[in-house]
């Protein structure tokens, strides 16, 4: 974090006429995006949703011991053969305790997780098993070896099991834990401030004026960043004046990592966040050929990175999974998946009009009368209907200049890749 220096070198690069593509735009976010350096140890229980900052390896085998995967008898399959079947039973093996070698020409009844007895080398399921007093009767033909988790068959000691820079999952905490790793090495929560700019902005609760709505967008940026794991810094809502948004710039990047802001960010005489950015920082990208979003601002206040999205909700809940979620992750030491991975889907819908810049609109997934998924889009392209982004799974990608049919194949991005 740093203070805003007072210059303004936007005219070396940023004013461009051509639009840059999504690829080119996130290629250009990317590069600039500055890793997290600074660290902190947390009990496995308070580290969901943080990133890994070094890796983790295992301090055991799993499983630690061959140990049985079903509840039913553990013998040697050798004397399932010469004794038709019939072996006495010599201990009782449940998990949590420890066998005694097996005797041989016996059967250890064993439950599942149990440790296998020495010389057993085979469990068969307690429902393929007659009891007869002390004496279990099994197939005497029995596949060697089965039913037996074997140890470090999953993991062996030593073994990396979470590489650096993986953003912990549930998953990845039941594995860390499974391994004995009672603390974790993770970077530090990203600081991200954040304000919404319109003087049409009113807060839900009070009444509104004529000419005014309710600040969605607020709420919008609070989820996403909460749910990527930022410690969020609410700056309010910002008044239509260049030197209010001036204001909460600096304040912003005094106080955050990143500093985010949604309006202002167009050409309007109202629109006064880029030329913001521009007189007390540097402006190192604007304008994305793609619908909803064109105007998307990125540069830096000092050093402080800064992305400004579209006033409507869906360009700014678009932008900010397309560019910013990349760019926060990247930022917060995550090194793979930040690319939210494409299906392809069959469209249910008409595209007859080929549209001059790529458009992400909002679809979800329902089964065709065939049981084929197929892909619906919302009946609006408003980017102010907040209700399509309630209704939507996702978002289908289609091209510029290009046309659908029902029927043919398209992108579809689920909300689970654009959101996790």
């Amino acid at each position: 974090m740093s203070a805003a220096g007072n210059h303004n070198d936007c005219d070396a690069g940023p004013q461009r006429t051509k639009p840059l593509g999504v690829e080119q735009a996130l290629e250009v976010l990317l590069a600039r995006a500055r890793p997290l350096t600074e660290t902190e140890t947390l009990p496995l229980a308070r580290s969901r949703g943080r990133v890994l900052a070094e890796p983790l390896a295992s301090t055991v085998d799993l499983p630690p011991w061959d140990n049985s995967a079903m509840d039913g008898y553990a013998l040697r399959a050798e004397d399932a053969a010469t004794t038709q079947g019939r072996l006495p039973v010599s201990q009782r093996v449940p998990a949590g305790s420890s066998a005694e070698p097996l005797v041989p020409r016996t059967a250890a009844r064993i439950f599942t997780g149990a440790p296998v007895p020495a010389h057993a080398d085979t469990v068969v399921v307690q429902e393929s098993c007659q009891r007869d007093g002390d004496v279990v009767i099994v197939p005497a033909a029995l596949e060697r070896g089965a039913n037996i988790r074997r140890r470090a068959e999953d993991v062996r000691a030593g073994d990396t099991v979470i590489a650096a820079g993986t953003r912990l999952s549930t998953q990845q905490l039941g594995l860390a834990a499974s391994v004995g790793a009672a603390r974790v090495r993770v970077y530090r929560r990203l600081r991200v401030a954040f304000f919404a700019s319109g003087d049409e902005l009113t807060m839900p609760g009070e009444p509104l004026s004529p000419g005014k709505i309710y600040n969605s967008n607020r709420f919008l940026f609070q989820g996403l960043l909460e749910d990527l794991g930022c410690d969020v810094i609410d700056l309010g809502t910002v008044p239509d004046t260049f030197d209010a948004t001036a204001e909460a710039l600096r304040r912003g990047a005094e106080q955050a990592d990143l500093v985010m802001a949604s309006g202002g960010v167009s050409v309007g005489e109202e629109d006064h966040v880029r030329p913001a950015v521009q007189q007390i920082g540097t402006l190192d990208l604007w304008n994305v050929a793609m619908r909803p979003g064109k105007p998307l601002a990125f540069g830096h206040i000092g050093d402080t990175p800064f992305i400004g999205s579209p006033g409507n909700p869906v360009s700014l809940f678009v932008t900010f999974c397309l560019f910013a979620r990349p760019f926060i992750l990247r930022m917060q030491g995550v090194e793979r998946g930040l690319v939210p991975n494409a299906l392809r889907v069959r469209a249910g819908f008409d595209w007859p009009t080929p549209g001059k810049r790529r458009e992400y609109h909002r679809a979800r997934i329902t089964t065709g009368a065939d049981g084929i998924p197929v892909a619906e889009i919302f009946e609006s392209r408003s980017s102010a209907s907040l209700r399509s982004l309630a209704w939507a799974g996702g978002l289908v990608d289609i091209a510029a200049g290009t046309t659908v049919t029902a029927g043919d194949s398209v992108v579809f991005l689920p909300l689970c890749e654009l959101l996790g």
